[in-house]
């Protein structure tokens, strides 16, 4: 894997002219957690084993590389394995647009399905996509999907590798898919709701061919413990550590926090921190997902809606509320924080991937005459996102019209104003 990976930093130092070789870029989420490292890590390494053809295989990690610092479980991962973070490729290393306008660039998706709408203008270049998420895509005939809700991507990808090249596993490779999938199926326990035959079908597969691996619990306590280390973060940090994003009608970030609610909601300068979050990146809205454990390892899941709007806040809150597919089970509990609402959540095993549909099954029935931001809420021009894991950014399609009309009436509030 090693030689793998510093042969793709070459190719990447070599090939910068816009006349060279294509590219296939095998590209994670913009999460980018240890799924979706290892999977885009792992399936680059069985295409450039067993492909043919003329395009170079990477694989990219779809974050900028001072965001990995953030991530202290992948560097974790990382260690354990052997694997300098100094040879892996990040999306501020890569310019994707240019290879897709220069004919150069092919895509292959893992653990996403679906390209973020900052992305979308790359559509043309996947050609193929491998994802354990919802189905938001169809299809195409040119491009092969393989999407099964298993818990982990490193799943299917690992079942790709025994099916067509077993050979090329060794002790590391393995490693790193068997702790991938151990984290994300919650160390296989059933009461986490995240397991499934296959996940636990090729674990055991990957620990009868290599018997060296380490102890599943251990392995998966050690990951979990720095998963969870957010010692030192500043609030953006730990904002930016795990979050996903998508933009509709509103622009909504949904991070995971490693702590409790209770804890989180007692940070001082809470919500002046989170205003200047959603301000700096261009969000409307925060839906804050906490997770802990009970001394018997179950998960503790709680949620927190923040937005200076109160008309996106209490629509929002209402929709998690009243969802039946599947239900939250939400619970109000005392906020000290007014633009703050926040929430027990009875079933704990909702996590982010199964929260995500529903808020954007929300954004599609948000149109212009149902998700109306508060009055006070003047800015015609949203502040434009400052980090890669935005979908989008609000600027996309140029700057709003304003109407003399429209400037008339903002001199007549303000003479009002000063009144």
């Amino acid at each position: 894997m090693e030689e793998f990976l510093r042969s793709c930093r070459r190719t990447v130092q070599e090939n910068a002219d816009k006349n060279g070789p294509g590219l296939h870029i095998v590209l994670g989420n913009e999460a980018c957690d240890v799924d979706s490292m290892v999977s885009a890590l792992a399936f680059a390494y069985f295409l450039f084993k067993t492909a043919g053809g003329d395009s170079l295989v990477l694989p990219l990690l779809n974050v900028r590389q001072s965001e990995l610092a953030l991530r202290s479980d992948n560097l974790f991962l990382l260690r354990q394995t052997g694997l300098s973070p100094e040879l892996l490729l990040f999306r501020d290393q890569l310019d994707l647009r240019a290879l897709h306008r220069a004919g150069r660039l092919r895509l292959t998706l893992v653990d996403h399905n679906v390209l973020s709408s900052s992305d979308s203008d790359l559509e043309g270049a996947v050609v193929e996509v491998i994802d354990h998420h919802q189905l938001e895509r169809k299809p195409p005939p040119t491009c092969p999907v393989t999407v099964e809700t298993v818990g982990s991507c490193a799943t299917l990808v690992t079942e790709r590798i025994i099916q067509k090249a077993p050979q090329i596993l060794d002790q590391q490779l393995a490693q790193l898919l068997y702790a991938a999938v151990v984290l994300d199926c919650v160390n296989m326990a059933p009461a986490a709701g995240k397991v499934t035959p296959k996940d636990s079908q090729y674990v055991a597969a990957l620990e009868t061919r290599f018997p060296a691996l380490p102890p599943r619990g251990a392995l998966f306590q050690a990951l979990q413990n720095a998963k969870f280390d957010v010692s030192g973060l500043n609030l953006e940090q730990m904002l930016l550590k795990d979050m996903k994003a998508v933009s509709g009608s509103l622009n909504i970030a949904v991070p995971v926090l490693y702590i409790t609610l209770e804890e989180f909601l007692q940070r001082a300068d809470l919500e002046a921190e989170l205003s200047a979050f959603c301000q700096k990146s261009g969000f409307d809205l925060l839906l804050l997902m906490t997770i802990s454990f009970t001394a018997s390892k179950d998960p503790i899941r709680e949620l927190a809606v923040f937005s200076h709007s109160a008309s996106c806040r209490e629509q929002v809150s209402r929709y998690l509320e009243q969802a039946r597919n599947p239900a939250l089970s939400l619970s109000p509990v005392s906020c000290p924080h007014p633009h703050i609402s926040a929430y027990q959540q009875g079933n704990a095993l909702a996590s982010r991937k199964k929260l995500l549909p529903l808020v954007k099954d929300f954004l599609r029935e948000c149109d212009g005459d149902v998700c109306l931001r508060d009055a006070e809420d003047e800015s015609a021009v949203p502040p434009t996102p400052m980090n890669s894991l935005v979908e989008g950014c609000p600027l996309d399609e140029g700057l709003p019209r304003i109407t003399a009309e429209d400037l008339q009436d903002k001199f007549r509030q303000m003479e009002s104003a000063d009144l």
